[in-house]
């Protein structure tokens, strides 16, 4: 009697081992995976636009030493910092349409902000060779370069989790096995990015 259950039980491991298998070969993981790559690179994103935001009130104050009338302009860029840091759109929301365009629109307001600042400066020649506006300047020229590079990552990696959504057998697979997975939001070119910059002489 032992030795019919035991090919019995062997077999039974032995199909569920090969639907496990099977399962895994035909994607049923791809999307949870390439989900949390997502929300991977939208945490690399928030990462760049927080250390933007924690460069600012240090560049503002540098400022605020060499060209205190410019105090409608530092205070453009103090006010744009907080209404940004305050959307917040975290992995678990990205799929907020409204809340991703909120989000999205105080960064460029700040980006905007931080723009009129630095042509601000241009009228201060002494202000442009102190070694502390030129080391945060550098800074925050580089942190645009990441957060470009962050957004760029995580509008890839969107690309490819809400097109294994759409597609089959991915949509299949969601439907039945994650209907709570969601399309994620991914950046708009600001309005008016298609336009060349006025330059008047």
């Amino acid at each position: 009697m032992t030795g019919l259950l035991l090919p019995a039980r062997i077999r039974a491991v032995l199909t569920v081992m090969m639907v496990a298998l099977g399962l895994s070969a035909c994607g049923i993981n791809n999307v949870p995976t390439l989900e949390e790559q997502a929300k991977s690179a939208w945490s690399e994103v928030q990462n760049q636009y927080q250390r933007r935001a924690d460069l600012i009130p240090n560049l503002v104050e540098t400022v605020k030493g060499f060209a205190q009338q410019e105090r409608e302009v530092l205070t453009q860029v103090t006010e744009a910092r907080a209404r940004a840091t305050q959307i917040q759109v975290d992995a678990s929301t990205v799929t907020d349409p409204e809340k991703f365009r909120q989000f999205q629109e105080a960064q460029n307001q700040l980006s905007g902000a931080l723009g009129r600042l630095l042509a601000t400066v241009e009228r201060y020649p002494e202000l442009k060779s102190n070694a502390n506006f030129l080391a945060l300047q550098s800074q925050l020229e580089g942190t645009e370069n990441r957060i470009a590079v962050a957004r760029r990552d995580y509008i890839e990696a969107v690309r490819v989790y809400n097109t294994e959504l759409r597609t089959i057998p991915g949509r299949w697979i969601a439907a039945i096995v994650y209907p709570e997975a969601q399309p994620m939001q991914t950046f708009t070119a600001t309005a008016g990015a298609d336009r060349p910059p006025q330059v008047q002489f």
